[in-house]
């Protein structure tokens, strides 16, 4: 089973909780035991399973990958301005898979998942979510 979930971003630069929206994915899929994987969508994006009870830690991935991949000194800025965004997802990757365990993601108490928008605020951000049952 696939779905695109769709939804917006506000910032630059945020990490957005998608955990709950992949739950309902495989809610739906019926599935008890596989593989989710998580895609996003877009050049300037990433998918990041990160510490989900402290936001400090999300504002530290945006400060920490600020800090090693800054804005405004890639020759692909001469472009569109946005050469650090391509970087930063390209470092942090376009897709987590997660195994699914008797219907539910094999996530840790304090893993969740995220959408890593390095190139905000759009009106419109994809995710792929395919669910891969074992029967």
């Amino acid at each position: 089973m696939r779905e695109l979930l769709h939804f917006a971003s506000h910032r630059n630069q945020q990490l957005v909780d998608i955990t709950e929206a992949v739950i309902a994915v495989v809610h739906r899929s019926g599935a008890s035991d596989g593989l989710v994987h998580v895609y996003a969508q877009g050049a300037t994006a990433a998918v990041m399973i990160q510490e989900n009870w402290d936001e400090s830690v999300q504002e530290d991935v945006i400060d920490f990958l600020s800090q090693q991949i800054p804005k405004g000194v890639w020759k692909h800025d001469a472009q569109d301005g946005n050469g650090d965004a391509h970087l930063k997802a390209g470092l942090v990757g376009p897709s987590e898979t997660i195994p699914l365990i008797d219907g539910k993601l094999g996530l840790s108490r304090w893993q969740n998942i995220f959408f890593c928008e390095f190139d905000g605020p759009r009106e419109s951000r994809s995710v792929v979510v395919t669910v891969l049952a074992d029967r």
